[in-house]
């Protein structure tokens, strides 16, 4: 039995699992949650055991070791993508979503516009709107089956909008683009004609397939002033309640300025546990990345190859990273409130809609791969068998419209 097929039946009070949360968002509680980007899957060995040994010392005293930290990290980006980062070019911070918000806010000012590229990960909008900047939206387009940067419409939304910061994510979630070396110098020379500054969440950087190849904006040419969301192994590893983020700030200037906030703020520092774990997961944890790769590559194959002979009604472009799949719905021609119903109350299936991330058509949903394989071919079983069957009659679209609320 392969370690990642285990179906774990533990209590907890994941956020995916939690009632409140389904009932909130889904209107239902009796789904399968597939909502929500993170693993179903144990941790790799190393890092339960260096955990392990922690907890059973039984005192935690301060303790501090973030130059070792920034070493591994650097260490293992050159292994992994032949990037060279100087560790002193890194500021520790509470957590991905927590350096985003604080760069946000130091290269922008109240009132100023911040471009993302639509569909994309939703908390984006909230980090924007929240610190009081406008959210413009820079639609990706599809040609030549994937999802493709308009860098004309970015050049011209730059030009005329005066925009401050580009907030990119790359591999992008949740359309699964892994952007090219071509594609991101493209940006970055756009950005620097323009004195835009480019913040690139890189959290998916080991998500990433056969015939792809991550590239970060750091080892571009002159992207010495765009900052890169780099060193957290939340995503890869499985760690998202007990990782930290990591900046990557090759700027002097710009991270003097963003180190003296995060320290004024007393957010430059994380626990001990998070320590360990990411330590023990860049050092030792290469081989379970492998098997976890080669697993969610065959999980992607099973559901192409199921939409393709048994579910033609639903489509998706193959991703090239992360561990979200962009399902498209289009073809059943319902109203959005009518899929959602169609999802939720009869597939049964937890997914998160599309005008989360602002997709340009309603019809596309989110859907979380991470998990056993057996849970992945159910919820399709069941898609499969609701869409057969086709939407209740008793369905009434003014008495669900707008049920489904981002988290």
């Amino acid at each position: 039995m392969n370690q990642f097929d285990k179906i774990h039946q533990v209590k907890n009070k994941f956020t995916k699992n939690n009632p409140i949360f389904l009932k909130q968002m889904f209107g239902a509680t009796d789904v399968i949650p597939l909502w929500i980007a993170d693993m179903d899957f144990e941790v790799a060995k190393p890092i339960q055991k260096a955990l392990q040994e922690l907890v059973s010392r039984n005192i935690y005293s301060y303790e501090f070791d973030t130059e070792s930290i920034y070493k591994v990290i650097s260490e293992w980006n050159f292994k992994r993508h032949q990037l060279k980062l100087n560790p002193k070019s890194f500021i520790q911070v509470l957590g991905v979503l927590t350096g985003i918000s604080v760069l946000i806010r130091e290269l922008s000012e109240k009132g100023d516009n911040i471009m993302v590229q639509t569909p994309v990960y939703h908390q984006f909008f909230k980090i924007i709107e929240s610190a009081g900047r406008n959210v413009i939206s820079n639609k990706l387009k599809v040609a030549e089956g994937q999802y493709q940067m308009d860098f004309e419409a970015i050049e011209n939304q730059i030009k005329t909008l005066n925009i401050r910061v580009i907030l990119l994510c790359n591999p992008h979630n949740p359309v699964g683009r892994v952007w090219t070396n071509k594609e991101l110098q493209t940006l970055v020379d756009i950005a620097n004609k323009y004195h835009a500054t480019i913040i690139s969440d890189e959290i998916h950087s080991e998500i990433v397939y056969t015939n792809s190849k991550f590239n970060s904006i750091a080892s571009l040419k002159n992207s010495e002033n765009h900052i890169t969301v780099i060193g957290s192994p939340a995503k890869t590893f499985g760690l998202q309640s007990i990782s930290n983020g990591y900046l990557y700030i090759p700027n002097n200037k710009k991270y003097k300025q963003v180190k003296s906030t995060v320290d004024s703020l007393y957010i430059n520092h994380g626990t001990i546990l998070s320590a360990h774990a990411t330590m023990a997961a860049y050092t030792e944890g290469e081989a379970w990345l492998r098997d976890l790769l080669v697993y969610l590559e065959n999980t992607i194959k099973w559901i192409l190859n199921f939409l393709e002979t048994q579910l033609p009604e639903v489509t998706m472009v193959k991703p090239e990273g992360t561990y979200q799949i962009w399902l498209d719905f289009s073809k059943l021609n319902l109203s959005e409130t009518a899929l959602k119903y169609l999802i939720v109350h009869q597939a049964k299936l937890g997914l998160a809609p599309g005008d989360w991330f602002k997709a340009s058509g309603p019809q596309f949903m989110r859907m979380n791969i991470a998990t056993p394989l057996s849970k992945i071919q159910q919820s399709f079983y069941q898609l499969k068998e609701a869409i057969d069957i086709g939407l209740d009659r008793s369905f009434n679209e003014e008495e669900h419209i707008n049920k489904f609320r981002p988290f």
